[in-house]
């Protein structure tokens, strides 16, 4: 497995070894040791999965303390281009983001840590998404921003005319740093 920083500290793109033959392919897609030598220590909760059709937009949202949550997300099936925000008080990189494309070819898996904003938009007729997270999910405890927040500025590559979301997502705020915590604030319930 290759583990790639990006532009903002603690974000990882993991890109498996993958061996392939006529029948078909293997990869590891997690190994806990190799993946806490990178990440740090992690103890995964639940799995989630969610299947979307092209130009679904889910994001970009977050659970604040103590639910915060990190999650590792995947693509098994189709293509999607995920996007974590940091929204970190007190990081150098509060606002800014990094987008990965995540599909069935490439089998990259993004690591997500606590203090991020999440989402993600179907590129291919039809997504499944799988993630696994360090906390359980608590409604109470969910917070977002709009999607188009031009502060951020995201060019989530698929025309809006096109998007779909949920009425709840379409009616987000915009970001402001005093709705948000610390690094530490986010890491407390660990």
């Amino acid at each position: 497995m290759n583990f790639i920083k990006t532009d903002i500290e603690g974000l990882l793109i993991i890109e498996p070894k993958v061996i392939g033959d006529s029948r078909g392919y293997f990869c590891e897609t997690f190994k806990k040791e190799l993946f806490e030598q990178h990440a740090g220590k992690q103890n995964f909760v639940q799995e989630n999965e969610s299947s979307s059709s092209y130009g679904v937009l889910r994001g970009l949202h977050l659970q604040r303390p103590p639910y915060t949550q990190a999650k590792l997300v995947s693509v098994p099936v189709g293509k999607v281009l995920d996007v974590a925000v940091d929204v970190r008080t007190d990081s150098p990189t509060f606002g800014k983001y990094v987008m990965v494309e995540l599909s069935d070819e490439n089998k990259r898996r993004f690591w997500i840590p606590r203090g991020f904003l999440h989402g993600f938009v179907v590129l291919s007729e039809k997504a499944i998404f799988q993630y696994k997270v360090d906390n359980v999910y608590s409604k109470e405890s969910e917070q977002g921003i709009i999607y188009n927040d031009p502060t951020i500025a995201i060019d989530w590559k698929v025309d809006a005319k096109e998007m779909l979301l949920s009425d709840k997502d379409l009616v987000l705020p915009h970001l402001k740093k005093e709705d948000y915590y610390t690094t530490s604030e986010y890491e407390r319930n660990i």
